[in-house]
Formats: structure tokens, sequence, C-alpha cells
């Protein structure tokens, strides 16, 4: 085994943890922001890129970091290696409310491919690169752009989908259409392409977009129900303009605000 072997238990519903069991001199690495607690011996430390090239010397940790740039996450991870004499617990977080995803790699055949932003966390020796897209129009009108994440290796790792997650697997020629940002990620066997939606009703008034995306089987694909970008647009979209609230849940608007005695803030 290339990647350390690491013992893990999910815990909560809607917003999620993952509490990883680490033996003396296993590790575990995870993007910067996720974690969230750890046990006494467990030592933290900053590396360049995912630490799967940390055997090649400077160049080697130089093309480990600079190809999470291209996905745009930071050029360092961490490190949470356990210096004990007995078994050590960490704990990583979801980013917002939505489901942790365990991916064991080495029954995937050793590649699973995700959006830029779905990693989590991995077991120490897994390779978090790119993905470049071969196809023009997935690239140009694809959400996830030409690049998206793969993570390679043999260990244990995880992803974040957002609100409710499906799984579908997907028989050999078995297509499924999906909306280009609620794709979290799939296996390596999976044709992922762009198709126009169509229609001159659809594209004007749809309010879906002018492109959803195609998998095709075989292979196993997951699906959230609420990426991150339409969750900041709901939000964004809610934000009161020129200072005036909405007046939401109330035909008064302003007026109702004033009366429901709740603006002490």
């Amino acid at each position: 085994m290339n990647s350390h072997e690491i013992d893990y238990e999910i815990y909560g519903e809607e917003m999620q943890y993952v509490e990883i069991e680490l033996d003396p001199q296993e590790a575990v690495v995870a993007e910067a922001g996720s974690f969230m607690m750890m046990d006494n011996d467990i030592k933290m430390d900053t590396i360049f890129g995912d630490g799967s090239n940390q055997e090649k010397g400077v160049l080697g940790k130089i093309f480990s970091a600079g190809k999470r740039i291209l996905t745009g996450e930071s050029l360092f991870m961490t490190a949470f290696l356990n210096v004990g004499q007995n078994k050590r617990k960490v704990s990583f977080a979801s980013p917002y409310p939505g489901k942790i995803v365990p991916i064991d790699l080495s029954e995937n055949q050793g590649k699973f491919v995700c959006q830029k932003d779905a990693f989590l966390c991995a077991a120490k020796g897994v390779a978090v690169g790119v993905e470049f897209s071969k196809k023009l129009g997935r690239g140009l009108f694809g959400g996830e752009g030409f690049i998206m994440q793969k993570l390679e290796g043999d260990g244990m790792a995880f992803v974040h989908a957002g609100g409710t997650l499906a799984r579908k697997d997907l028989a050999m020629g078995e297509t499924l259409k999906v909306d280009t940002g609620c794709i979290v990620g799939f296996t390596q066997n999976v044709d992922y392409d762009i198709e126009f939606i169509g229609g001159i009703k659809n594209t004007i008034f749809g309010g879906e977009g002018l492109f959803f995306a195609t998998l095709r089987g075989p292979g196993t694909v997951y699906i959230q129900s609420l990426p991150f970008s339409r969750l900041a647009g709901r939000v964004l979209a809610a934000l009161p303009r020129r200072g005036n609230s909405k007046g939401e849940g109330s035909i008064l608007g302003g007026l109702g605000d004033i009366l429901d005695g709740d603006n002490r803030f």
C-alpha cells in the first residue's frame, strides 16, 4: 500500500464531520480550514501540495503544489501525523450543510474525478491532482470549466456534497442528464460531456441555464442537491438593497419589520 490505511467514522446529519483514527506514524492530509479537533500526540504540519511527491525532492514538491493553483486551491495543505505510541483521532468538518462521501480509491481503480472544491481530506499518500477536459464543449460551457480535481492512489479520500446526496450506478451506455453545478464526482470510466438544452422557451425563460451535463456509464456518479454556488446566489439575492430589508414574510414589507418587534440588531 502506498497510502496510509486509516479508520474513520462520520457523525451528524446536516452538518457532518468525519473522525479519523490514526495508528502510530499514520497521517492524513486535509484542505486548509477543514480542521475541527484532534487528540494529543497529533502533530500538525503545513506541506507543499498533497504530500504525495515528498520523496522526489524540491522539484517534485513544487510540481505537486503548482497543480493546486490550477484548481483554485492553496499552494499548501495540512498534514496531521500521529507521533504517539497509541491510536489517536483527528476530525474534519463540512464547510456548509451537506454530506461527507467516503471514497475508497482501491475499489475505484485508483482514481476518482470530482469538482474543484469537493475535496475535504485523504490518507497520506493520496495524490490530489488536476483532470483536464479534452472536450471543447465541456471546457467552455461546463460548470467546472476545463479543469476538475482527480484523486489518485489506493487509500481513503473524503469529498463533500452540498444538501442531499444521490448516488447513481450507471450501466454500460446508460445516460444521466444533470445540472452542471450538481455534479460532485464520478469514477474514471464515466464519460462526461455537455449538451445544449435546446428550444427557444427553454433557453430564454427556463431559468436553468443553456447547458446540462450528460454522464454516460459504466460507473458511479455522485450528485448534490445544493451546490455552493446556488446557495451563495440565493444568499446574495436575499441581501437588503440600499440598506432596506426585503420584508420577507409580510405584505407590509418594511413596515412589517417595524411592527414585528424584532429589530434589535
